[in-house]
């Protein structure tokens, strides 16, 4: 069934124009820049003859709204309006300068129809704010020469798994040395040529462990490959965006982007204004053709769009955590289909999402045959109850006695990477006598150690318990419940005496990288240096405390994390070895020993059918007060085939009581994926409904969110 258009607040555009005012030079549908639903479309404003010249489609400009000067986007001009009224004049051109390109501007429709957001909130995202310096920097530079693509895109030419044949009579320039970091991949040159070819291949990869060298330099496996792809968009005249999770993932692409020569600017939220500025307008006016960066890269305004790439698309820094929360891989694959630009979507792991877009034949998977992952993957070991017990006391230890072999075996040879899911010394600790959880006395927050001779200290409040003893016994000693990384660091020095320890991660700061040598490196997930020449050996502690989370993507998460660690690892072959420790589910763990991350995204998939959980369903959380989300449920109107489940009390968030407010209340719709744009219209209305009504409260409105519980 068809989704239903929303003409009065997404096509105002569509209806037919009356006669112009004569007072003006023309019309200016203007998109005023309100958080409000209900006001999410044009409007018609009067262009002053003085503004004629400059008032040009995509440009900033100010107007009177409701007796205030607001911000808005010059979507269009017209030579008549239907307003009925006397129009009012624009009151200000901010620069001539259209920063928001059709391009872009279609885009954020379309992701905030996906997202039942605005299009406004969507271009908060993609548009960074102006800075006339920089803006005036750029525009005094050389224009730069327009580029043809090579050839005409073929959209979708490479879908489901079927052979990729490579391109004929095309003149691509990529020599048998760059197409060889892609040759491990069945398929995976011909990609390449095609992309070169002006064609529009989309892949989920599965990307090999490992550091080649390139310019003299080792770099990432994945950072060349992924540079070796842009070069081959380059090579076919057109440009590309990489999108990234986080600045160290941004620093290693670029690093190996600059080993081939490829110029391209870093596009990022959490740089300075004038540099984000500077850098959204070389890309706008084609000053640049490469674009990395994190979830802000994905909206980048490149005029001649070739590829799109999502690295590790699993990392939730890659889910935005302002409205409309778009996921960077949503957007990217929705930008690749209105560019009609080829797609990369990769990563150590594969999502159960990524999937889906192979199973929909949206894409073609790019992996390497199981006989090259045994070479390139290090040895991975995951002992059991029965293996553990055969070792007596010393297998009943957290860090047990084969580990510590493992360990002395590893630190012959280099460093060796322990992971540790949680930062901090002891951050959960309860009575020693009873187990009863410790609760501050105050907010009745839990407690935690930061060191061994430190007071325990409240995680809510930040009070120190000084004087705690157990509500429930009375006792007044602790035991941990968890480990983070400072105590674990603290016991491998006891262990290991005269071999350096040290720790990467919240407490102590990232490190990027450590030098060869004898070394123990304990990191939290996401904050792993790499070694130099790899490390030879990396332990996984408390497996189970990552597998055994109350979500929905908690064996995704843990084989994403073990294999993005043991990715740092030396292959088998050069002696390097991974243990995982701590009992972990069953399913992510073999699929760790087995370095298949197919097969368990398969699994995955298979098995959220039956479920039926995301992404095979498109599923809404509403979240709200008692009254809110009522007046929300009033407004809806959801088709017969969706299914509402709630409301029910949201859980504790982690944070101290909020007295007597409002209790939250949750609700969640799901509705089967193919009629998803249906649901996220049918939210988008009754959001728009209730502020044009003016109804209080707040209501949450997220799809397909990356946490349910």
């Amino acid at each position: 069934m068809p989704a239903p258009e929303q003409t009065s607040l997404l096509d105002p555009g569509l209806v037919a124009p009356a006669p112009a005012a004569t007072r003006f030079a023309a019309v200016a549908q203007v998109l005023v820049d309100m958080p409000l639903p209900h006001l999410d479309h044009t409007f018609d404003y009067g262009i002053p003859d003085a503004l004629d010249a400059a008032a040009q489609p995509g440009v900033r400009v100010k107007v009177r709204f409701a007796g205030t000067d607001r911000d808005g986007y010059l979507i269009a001009r017209t030579s008549g309006t239907t307003h009925t009224g006397a129009l009012a004049p624009l009151r200000k051109v901010v620069s001539p300068l259209p920063v928001l390109t059709p391009a872009v501007h279609e885009l954020a429709r379309t992701v905030a129809k996906r997202y039942a957001g605005t299009s406004t909130d969507v271009l908060r995202l993609a548009i960074p704010p102006r800075h006339a310096t920089a803006e005036k920097a750029v525009l005094a530079q050389p224009e730069a020469v327009p580029e043809l693509p090579a050839s005409a895109p073929e959209v979708g030419s490479a879908v489901g798994q079927a052979p990729l044949p490579d391109p004929t009579g095309a003149d691509v320039v990529l020599d048998a040395d760059r197409l060889a970091h892609w040759a491990d991949y069945p398929g995976g040159a011909a990609f390449l040529r095609r992309i070169g070819a002006g064609d529009s291949p989309r892949a989920a990869w599965c990307a090999l462990p490992g550091r080649v060298e390139l310019g003299g330099t080792e770099h990432p496996h994945w950072a060349v490959a992924v540079a070796v792809a842009v070069l081959a968009t380059r090579a076919g005249r057109r440009d590309a965006i990489v999108s990234v999770p986080d600045a160290r993932d941004v620093a290693t692409l670029g690093a190996a982007l600059d080993a081939l020569d490829i110029e391209h600017v870093v596009l990022t939220a959490e740089q300075g204004a004038s540099a984000r500025y500077r850098r959204f307008v070389r890309a706008l006016t084609g000053r640049t053709h490469v674009v990395i960066g994190t979830r802000s890269a994905a909206f980048a305004p490149l005029p001649n769009l070739g590829l799109v790439v999502c690295w590790d698309d699993g990392d939730d820094l890659l889910a935005e955590p302002r409205a409309p929360y778009p996921h960077t891989r949503e957007v990217l694959v929705q930008r690749a289909d209105l560019a009609g630009a080829a797609a990369l979507v990769g990563g150590f792991a594969r999502t159960p999402e990524a999937q889906l877009l192979v199973a929909d034949g949206w894409a073609r998977s790019l992996q390497a045959d199981r006989s090259v992952v045994r070479a390139r993957a290090p040895r991975v070991i995951a002992p059991g109850e029965a293996d553990l017990a055969r070792e007596g006391e010393g297998g009943r230890a957290r860090i047990p006695a084969p580990a510590l072999a493992l360990a002395r075996r590893a630190l012959a040879n280099g460093p060796v990477l322990v992971q540790v899911p949680r930062a901090g010394y002891l951050p959960v600790v309860a009575c020693a006598r009873c187990r009863t959880p410790a609760r501050c006395s105050h907010c009745h927050g839990p407690l935690r150690l930061d060191r061994a001779d430190a007071p325990p200290q409240c995680r809510w409040c930040g009070r120190h318990a000084t004087a705690w003893a157990c509500g429930e016994c009375g006792a007044t000693a602790m035991r941990a419940m968890r480990t983070g990384a400072g105590r674990t660091a603290e016991e491998l020095g006891r262990a290991f005496p005269g071999v350096p320890v040290t720790v990467s991660g919240r407490d102590g700061g990232v490190l990027d990288r450590v030098p060869a040598g004898p070394r123990l490196v304990v990191a939290t997930p996401g904050a792993e240096p790499s070694a130099d020449g790899g490390y030879t050996g990396a332990l996984l502690l408390d497996a189970a405390l990552i597998t055994n989370r109350p979500e929905l993507s908690a064996g995704v998460e843990a084989l994403r994390r073990w294999l993005g660690a043991a990715a740092l690892v030396r292959s088998s072959g050069d002696g390097g070895e991974v243990m995982i420790l701590g009992q972990g589910a069953p399913v992510p763990v073999q699929a760790l020993v087995r370095w298949d991350p197919v097969g368990h995204a398969g699994r995955e998939l298979s098995e959220r059918q039956d479920l039926s959980f995301p992404p095979l369903v498109r599923l809404a959380t509403l979240t709200g007060g008692s009254g809110a989300l009522a007046s929300m449920m009033r407004h809806l109107r959801l088709p017969a085939e969706a299914e509402v489940l709630g409301p029910v009390p949201v859980e504790d968030t982690g944070g101290p009581a909020q007295g007597a407010e409002e209790e939250m209340l949750r609700t969640l719709v799901r509705i089967d994926r193919r009629a998803g744009d249906v649901l996220s219209v049918a939210l988008a209305q009754a959001q728009a409904i209730r502020s044009a009504r003016k109804e209080p409260g707040v209501v949450r409105v997220r799809i397909d969110p990356d946490h349910l519980w």
